[in-house]
């Protein structure tokens, strides 16, 4: 089954799936790789993108068993990061045989059937059926029998992709569909190796990727919507952003209204970065994502009606885990050039973000929306950089973040 939140945002993407809480079919998820697929090019001539993430993604598994025989005990996250690894290669491995023509159920019936019933595939043949069709390792395996087995797997994509190149499957659809099959057998292999489900992995990796690319964007209600005006962020700020200089030091002040609001920012920094205009994104926080405990406590909007709210969600810590985001983020953008002509965002920050806030209110937007805060905060800041100062406008009800130049 899908998690309540998962089922949630699932029934904003027009019921993508018949049955939430059905069992999945095979043919059903690589129906949805096929509607999440950003690869421009169709077909075979998109084979090549597909066939490096899978290899990527196999590399990865691999890499998390490296971890967990280096760090041992120490190393809590194995679990669910190869779930997360093994949802990835499922996705590339269910559209790289779209794109070569053939149903998923068909792949996995010749993966796990023998020969005098090769062609009898069963379209509506679901991850827990497959799974149980091949008898599941005893859990734990050695360190050994996975290591082979990932090791296999990682060979036998090495050898597609080495086919691949040479041209020998370009116009050979039975040797493609030969090493995929085999490819699947390892990989089923490889799930009962380390006690996952092929089941949960791939309804994880469907939340995953819907929640960085939805079918439909579909803005959620304020978190503050119930509560008195007083309460609420103002649906338009508009902040003017002035910068002077002080003796030694160049300062921002912000005003609202003609009103200070807040101390002066320096960069506190050396050498000078220009952070001072950093509370740009807090206004995109508040425009993109309806949040932002930093703003509500200079603009002095908590909501003191829900003592528990009060403390937690817009208390110190809340801030204080919104102002850090603020500075990771901004380095990280400011060793690529503040986000200049750059369209998305690296899915590591994005996950990295989720796990910061993880048990906030905040914690129940999708990535897109982080994803669009961050780029949109950027685009402005780039502006204040150059015209040093103006007025930016966080419209909420919009979700827009605008720059006007000073005059």
């Amino acid at each position: 089954m899908f998690g309540e939140a998962d089922t949630v945002f699932l029934r904003n993407q027009h019921s993508l799936f018949a049955g939430l809480d059905a069992p999945l079919a095979l043919d059903e998820y690589q129906g949805f790789t096929r509607q999440t697929d950003k690869n421009p090019k169709p077909g075979m001539d998109g084979l090549s993108f597909v066939l490096l993430g899978l290899y990527g993604e196999v590399g990865s598994l691999l890499s998390e068993l490296k971890k967990k025989q280096r760090d041992k005990d120490a190393y809590q996250a194995y679990h669910e990061s190869t779930l997360e690894e093994l949802g990835d290669t499922l996705w590339y491995f269910a559209n790289a045989a779209s794109r070569a023509g053939l149903l998923l159920s068909e792949v996995a019936h010749r993966a796990s059937a023998g020969y005098s019933n090769w062609d009898d595939a069963n379209a509506s043949l679901t991850f827990e059926q497959l799974q149980k069709l091949i008898s599941p390792a005893q859990w734990p395996q050695p360190a050994a029998v996975v290591e082979r087995g990932l090791l296999a797997l990682a060979g036998k994509v090495g050898l597609l992709l080495e086919d691949h190149y040479q041209g020998r499957i370009e116009r050979n659809r039975d040797a493609l569909s030969s090493h995929l099959v085999e490819i699947f057998r390892l990989l089923i292999s490889a799930a009962g190796d380390v006690n996952v489900s092929l089941e949960t992995a791939a309804r994880k990796n469907i939340t995953k990727s819907l929640s960085r690319w939805p079918l439909e964007k579909v803005w959620p209600e304020h978190f503050d919507e119930k509560y008195p005006a007083k309460e609420r962020l103002p649906r338009v700020i508009r902040m003017r952003f002035r910068e002077e200089t002080s003796g030694i030091r160049v300062q921002v002040i912000q005003e609202m209204d003609g009103v200070q609001i807040g101390d002066a920012v320096t960069d506190n920094r050396h050498p000078p970065d220009d952070y001072r205009f950093h509370d740009v994104f807090h206004l995109s926080y508040a425009a993109i994502l309806g949040w932002s405990p930093s703003l509500r406590g200079l603009l002095r909007v908590k909501r003191k009606s829900d003592p528990a709210v009060d403390e937690n969600e817009d208390g110190a810590r809340a801030s204080l885990i919104e102002e850090g985001i603020s500075t990771w983020v901004f380095n990280h953008g400011q060793r690529h050039q503040f986000f200049r002509n750059v369209t998305a965002v690296d899915y590591h920050l994005l996950k990295a973000i989720k796990e910061l806030v993880c048990g906030y209110e905040v914690d129940k937007l999708p990535m897109w929306q982080w994803e669009m805060a961050i780029l949109d905060g950027f685009r402005v800041f780039r502006e204040l950089r150059e015209h040093r100062g103006g007025t930016v406008t966080a419209d909420l009800n919009a979700h827009t973040l605008t720059f006007q130049a000073p005059e």
